[in-house]
């Protein structure tokens, strides 16, 4: 085995030269909608969907984007698991992964306990 350190010609090392990425505008502005549209929005574990179906709670789109908004800022402050609470219903929801873990409807809410939650997000 040779261990001699080889000197290499520097007109070799100016022939392997790696391609320039250019990266335009239009494609760093797509992509950071698609980026922004995937972190807002939430998403809803089967067990919630299961909850909001039984228990007939219907939230309109411009509520749940809302929820979205707040669960977004509330990461943003530190928070990995907050209680909100709106007209309609009590939401658990994971700001760290954006999910809805379950649904409560309101008066089931009153009698129970929460735990593991660090925030809370009161809505009208």
């Amino acid at each position: 085995m040779d261990h001699r350190i080889q000197q290499v010609p520097s007109h070799a090392l100016l022939q392997n030269k790696q391609p320039k990425i250019v990266k335009t505008n239009s494609q760093a502005s797509s992509f950071q909608t698609v980026l922004g549209q995937t972190q807002t929005q939430l998403k809803i574990s089967k067990h919630a969907q299961d909850r909001l179906n039984e228990r007939n709670i219907n939230i309109s789109s411009d509520k749940w984007n809302e929820i979205a908004d707040q669960v977004k800022e509330a990461k943003k402050k530190g928070i990995t698991n907050s209680l909100v609470i709106t007209n309609e219903a009590t939401l658990l929801v994971s700001a760290k992964n954006h999910t809805v873990v379950t649904a409560l409807d309101r008066d089931e809410a009153e009698s129970r306990i929460f735990t593991n939650i660090n925030g809370t997000i009161l809505l009208d």
